[in-house]
């Protein structure tokens, strides 16, 4: 099985209030103006999975058992038209499941053609290529619902020695997302860059930046699973390609406190001011649940580690994303607390930074002694932190080239102790690879060896902003 090795990209961690048990919901920061709107869906499937995934079968076994989840898939699709959905998404290793070998998955896998060179319909021309049986049934479905339809399966193409990366048994084997149009036709195909612990599948020689323009909504992005972490493709392909809509298919395993599923997704619709179209698969006995449709303003999510049934989550999503981080919110004003950050991270004349005491003639409420920094290991690395005391404040922390603020204000005091954390170096647990972490966290107890411990809930840092200094290593 091989990890990723490259550099993770910035991500901010540490969000809204939640409980990770059992819960479906809607989070909303705000109200949107009236606005046009699409339907979109997500279902978080409970796949299917084969009995013994090392074991060699047949292409026929193999189809018997990925048809039970296509039926399924087909289901919700029905579902979902009922409710007038425009787009839905379906999990990644939701057709036919994961912990195979390179050998052992090969029936599983289906041809694919590229679409940017072959224009192709599989529904209505299902002969035209051998092993096409999954996205034959997939282009149906994208027909009989009327909508686009987002799914990931496996996939192979024959390469030949003279191809230098071409593998030994004369073939690449793929982790792919693909888009069907309601007409039924492949409009594109995504292919799974960052694999992690994936050793039936290859790394594509070129990273696949793709989008996918929809006449509900204009352009979409689209990447898989672990690729929310790393600059390319998700970081480069919102940068470069202006899109304002992400569908994600994952098989995320949660782990807490930093990696929650429902967290991450959340953070990064907010962080990029852009909707996420996140789906999930569901086993919880694994610790993999949690999907949802996220906007910057409101959520629309599904995490429960106790029903083993799935779940599909039906809203209606912005055209055009409204944003809190750049500088106004649904209603067109200033937010004050995060402008107030602003002008504290820009220097502004009213404000004097003294190491982490900020003087600001405007807003002396925001005044606070420097924090004493500590060290506790979260997530196997040594993260440097400060405590977050008292009701209200204003923070920074570093480390390496890696600064993290945060300016804070809670309703009430309690017991609890949390932590402004910060993480700039490389990972070596699970995979070896670099990362640059700022996060906000509850601890286990009252005293700092405790944070970074496995707890459920946590609360709104209202603004969280990290700065990469002058790092040769940033993207």
């Amino acid at each position: 099985m091989s990890g990723a090795r490259s550099k993770l990209a910035l991500f901010l961690c540490g969000c809204y209030v939640v409980a990770l048990g059992a819960h479906t919901g809607k989070e909303s920061v705000a109200e949107h103006h009236e606005a046009e709107y699409y339907v979109a869906a997500v279902y978080e499937h409970p796949s299917i999975l084969s009995p013994n995934p090392l074991a060699l079968i047949s292409r026929q076994e193999a189809l018997e058992l990925m048809n039970q989840n296509l039926d399924i898939y087909e289901q919700q699709v029905m579902t979902a038209a009922q409710k007038g959905v425009q787009i839905i998404v379906f999990p990644e290793d939701g057709i036919h499941g994961f912990n195979f070998t390179r050998t052992s998955i090969y029936p599983f896998l289906d041809f694919m053609p590229s679409p940017q060179v072959v224009g192709w319909n599989p529904c209505l021309e299902p002969r035209r290529f051998n092993d096409t049986e999954v996205l034959q049934r997939l282009s149906c479905m994208a027909i009989e619902g009327d909508m686009f339809l987002v799914a990931n399966l496996g996939t192979k193409q024959p390469c030949h020695s003279s191809d230098r990366g071409c593998p030994n048994d004369g073939r690449y084997q793929f982790n792919t997302d693909v888009v069907f149009s309601n007409k039924g036709t492949l409009v594109d195909r995504y292919r799974k860059h960052n694999l992690y612990f994936e050793s039936a599948f290859d790394v594509p020689l070129n990273v696949d930046h793709i989008t996918f323009d929809t006449p509900f909504a204009g352009r979409f992005g689209i990447f898989t699973c672990f690729d929310i972490l790393f600059f390319d493709p998700a970081i480069r392909l919102l940068r470069d390609y202006k899109v304002k809509h992400v569908v994600y298919p994952t098989a995320w395993m949660n782990q807490l406190p930093l990696l929650a599923a429902v967290e991450i997704q959340k953070a990064f619709a907010v962080a990029f001011g852009i909707n996420v179209l996140a789906a999930n698969v569901h086993h919880p006995v694994l610790g993999m649940t949690g999907s949802g449709i996220h906007t910057p303003l409101e959520s629309f999510w599904y995490h429960d580690m106790e029903n083993p049934e799935g779940h599909l989550i039906i809203a209606r999503v912005a055209k055009n994303p409204v944003g809190l981080m750049g500088a106004e919110n649904a209603t067109g004003e200033t937010d004050p607390s995060h402008s107030k950050f602003l002008k504290i991270l820009s220097g502004d004349p009213y404000c004097e930074k003294d190491a982490q005491e900020v003087h600001c003639d405007e807003a002396t409420k925001w005044n606070m002694n420097a924090s004493p920094t500590f060290h506790s290991e979260m997530m196997y690395d040594n993260f440097t932190l400060v405590p977050v005391w008292g009701k209200e404040g204003y923070l920074h922390v570093c480390s390496n080239g890696l600064c993290c603020y945060l300016l804070y204000e809670r309703p009430t005091l309690s017991e609890e102790l949390y932590a402004l954390g910060v993480f700039d170096g490389l990972h070596t647990v699970h995979g070896t690879y670099y990362i640059q972490v700022c996060a906000l966290v509850r601890c286990g107890g009252l005293g700092f060896d405790t944070c970074g411990q496995e707890i459920t809930e946590y609360f709104l840092c209202l603004s969280f902003v990290s700065d990469l200094r002058d790092d040769p290593r940033s993207p």
